[in-house]
């Protein structure tokens, strides 16, 4: 008789959230939780894996990390190591909005090269050095693995001005910077690479593409980011944890260099 595996089941496995801190990848570190795993938040801020952990609960754990630096990965990879003794599944989730956030929304004809690299270092950098760190683990293990780039639905389509028309977030003006684009493109290039590098030792490599969230924006642009949306809406960050879930699971085990945009079907117009 065939076994068809039921609902996504992590138990045993050990995931790596990057940017596990924030928003968003505590939301990831809960649903990786609540489906088995033990989880390892990876941030920049020591003091805040380690606050962070400790609200999600038993199972998680957090170890300060700079992606972009490759002593801090190697470092980082290691003490994730000495608690758990293997890792299965990474999560590239840590984006950057540069050290100057009035600046990463700069128009592109003023744009400083400073910021670009800076955004650039850890959308893409970072997210290089973590896969390549993850990599030497699994090979080593030789039991497969799965990985989850997180890119934006930006890497696919460019975006709609009009809905930035009277938009405010996080005291200003807001626009999405060719950087940004740019860097979650790297991020859907890079996945397909190493689904295909990686293939015939059953490490999977899948982009989780995430529409826009609802987090703080103010009124006009939520308004006008759902008029832009077939479901007419923005996404909650619950709403992202599923296909994460799934994707880190044995359920998808022959899924890999696939882009899963959840998106509410902004792409399909």
């Amino acid at each position: 008789m065939s076994h068809f595996p039921q609902m996504p089941d992590l138990s045993g496995k050990t995931v790596l959230v990057t940017g596990g801190a924030g928003i968003l990848g505590q939301h990831f570190c809960r649903g990786f939780i609540s489906a088995g795993a033990r989880v390892g938040l990876l941030d920049l801020d020591a003091n805040a894996c380690a606050v962070a952990a400790e609200e999600i609960g038993q199972g998680a754990f957090g170890v300060g990390c700079d992606i972009s630096d490759p002593a801090s990965v190697k470092s980082a990879m290691e003490a994730c190591l000495t608690i758990t003794g293997r890792v299965d599944v990474l999560v590239n989730n840590a984006a950057s909005k540069s050290r100057d956030v009035r600046a990463f929304f700069a128009s592109f004809e003023e744009y400083e090269l400073e910021i670009w690299r800076d955004v650039m270092s850890v959308n893409v950098d970072g997210m290089f050095l973590m896969s390549q760190a993850m990599s030497k683990q699994l090979l080593t293990q030789g039991q497969g693995g799965s990985v989850i780039n997180l890119a934006s639905i930006y890497g696919l389509v460019g975006p709609d001005p009009r809905i930035y028309e009277g938009s405010n977030y996080l005291g200003g003006p807001i626009n999405t910077p060719a950087v940004y684009s740019a860097s979650k493109a790297a991020v859907v290039g890079l996945t397909k690479w190493l689904a295909t590098h990686w293939g015939p030792h059953n490490i999977r490599a899948n982009c989780l593409v995430p529409g826009g969230v609802s987090s703080g924006q103010n009124g006009i642009f939520q308004e006008k980011y759902a008029d832009r949306v077939p479901m007419n809406r923005m996404a909650e960050a619950n709403e992202i944890v599923g296909p994460a879930v799934f994707l880190a699971s044995d359920v998808s085990s022959y899924i890999t260099g696939q882009i899963l945009a959840v998106d509410g079907g902004w792409t399909a117009w």
